[in-house]
């Protein structure tokens, strides 16, 4: 107890909830070996995507050899630090079928929904993400969560529906406060109170609903199902400020981001985007480890990435077009730099996840991971070969370390497999050609 006293002394000391930490002993609230909470419930595990543009040279991305130890070819070694975390998927194919080909947007569509886009603008359903928080993310502050490196709110990969886009957040200081402001409920504070906002906001939308069996006696049937839809929509209202007047779980892993007090420089220079994305990265783990939320995305560069290299006129996605291949290397030298840097910030973005302690593992133990881009080769628009990531092990239901290579089956095999890992009740998933019900069964514990 005397650490107890002495943590929770400093954390007054230094402002108290503002920029305090999260207060320790938290192993008291797991069982004893560390895996689990003290009630025998499961630790709870997490699902995010992350996302890059513009693909890779197949010649110098894709390992030789297939399952563990698998080789770091020149535009992954970045990796090596975190290759134990991970699973890479190449020779997997996506297929658009009768739909017509549109370059930087149909791969990702399909790998994230099963299903080929046939206007640009609009998505054919909901990602997998939305599906996947359906049912592992309604007992959180926020069902998913988006953030993005490239400083523009358009680079989203997560849809509700069709017509329905699920923003990014851009901004870190923005993003800080929406995660530890107002209404963020340290669940490792000494003392709750519940938010007085969310308290009048839940006890108005009570009163609203104790009114409902009155004027329904009163409407006609197209307004009762008007509002049935309405009151329907409150109640949902009502179980997420439930979660504001309950006090949270103690969490051993979530300790509160001290206050971002600056943001990093805006523009598209790949040093630039690399500082946001660290932040952002941080900001995003914590979230998790602070059970704001089980499903979370992250963009590091958009389909079309803009992102630009110093001394180098072209940005990346010009530059895939307009590079010619050098004659001696056999790629384009440029454009390799741009992935290379890419595949740099998904190591950090692994790193960050592994390093946050939980129970008897780690963050990213209690996580399932999945990285994609929206193409293989970019100059050419290929949608066969998109290379394809997993990371974490889904609380021990996921082998890590391997190579897996698909033989041009299709792509949407992991994201159903991903769905299956994580408890989804579903036969198949996917459309046409991208249908598929097969798990991929190396990755399978």
């Amino acid at each position: 107890m005397n650490t107890f006293n002495r943590r929770r002394v400093l954390k007054g000391m230094l402002g108290g909830s503002a920029v305090g930490v999260g207060l320790p002993l938290l192993n008291l609230f797991l069982n004893g070996n560390g895996n689990a909470l003290a009630d025998g419930s499961p630790m709870p595990v997490r699902f995010g995507t992350w996302v890059w543009g513009l693909g890779m040279n197949d010649a110098i991305f894709t390992p030789k050899k297939v399952g563990a130890n698998f080789d770091l070819p020149e535009e992954i070694q970045s990796l090596a630090p975190v290759q134990k975390h991970i699973n890479l998927f190449t020779r997997f194919n996506t297929f658009k079928d009768a739909a017509p080909l549109m370059c930087h947007h149909t791969g990702w569509v399909i790998l994230r929904t099963g299903m080929a886009p046939t206007v640009t603008q609009v998505r054919p359903g909901e990602t997998i993400d939305v599906t996947i928080a359906k049912k592992i993310g309604n007992a959180t502050r926020f069902q998913t969560l988006s953030a993005t490196s490239t400083g523009d709110v358009r680079d989203s990969y997560s849809y509700e529906s069709a017509n329905s886009v699920n923003a990014p957040e851009f901004s870190p200081i923005r993003f800080y406060q929406n995660m530890f402001g107002a209404d963020y409920q340290d669940p490792n504070a000494a003392e709750f109170k519940p938010n007085p906002r969310a308290m009048v906001r839940k006890s108005v939308l009570s009163g609203v609903v104790d009114e409902t069996n009155a004027l329904m006696k009163r409407a006609g049937s197209e307004d009762k199902e008007r509002l049935d839809q309405y009151f329907t929509s409150l109640r949902d209202l009502e179980k997420q400020f439930d979660l504001q007047l309950t006090r949270p779980a103690p969490l051993e892993a979530c300790v509160r981001v001290g206050e971002v007090r600056g943001e990093p420089s805006a523009g598209l220079d790949t040093v630039k985007v690399g500082e946001r994305h660290k932040v952002m990265t941080k900001l995003m783990a914590m979230a998790v480890a602070c059970d704001q939320t089980r499903v979370f995305n992250m963009a590091y560069a958009g389909e079309t990435a803009a992102t630009t290299k110093a001394g180098y006129e072209k940005p990346h996605h010009t530059a895939t077009h307009e590079e010619p291949t050098d004659p001696k290397l056999g790629y384009q030298i440029e454009v390799s730099w741009f992935t290379r840097r890419a595949m740099e910030n998904w190591a950090e973005f692994v790193a960050t996840f592994a390093g946050v302690k939980e129970g008897d593992g780690t963050l990213l133990d209690n996580c399932l991971i999945y990285a994609m881009s929206d193409i293989s080769y970019a100059k050419i628009h290929s949608l066969d070969n998109i290379p394809m990531f997993t990371a974490g092990r889904a609380g021990g239901k996921i082998k890590t370390g391997l190579h897996i290579q698909g033989n041009g089956e299709a792509g949407t095999r992991l994201g159903y497999t991903m769905m299956k890992v994580l408890g989804l009740d579903i036969p198949s998933w996917g459309t046409l050609s991208n249908t598929t019900s097969k798990e991929v069964g190396e990755i399978l514990v």
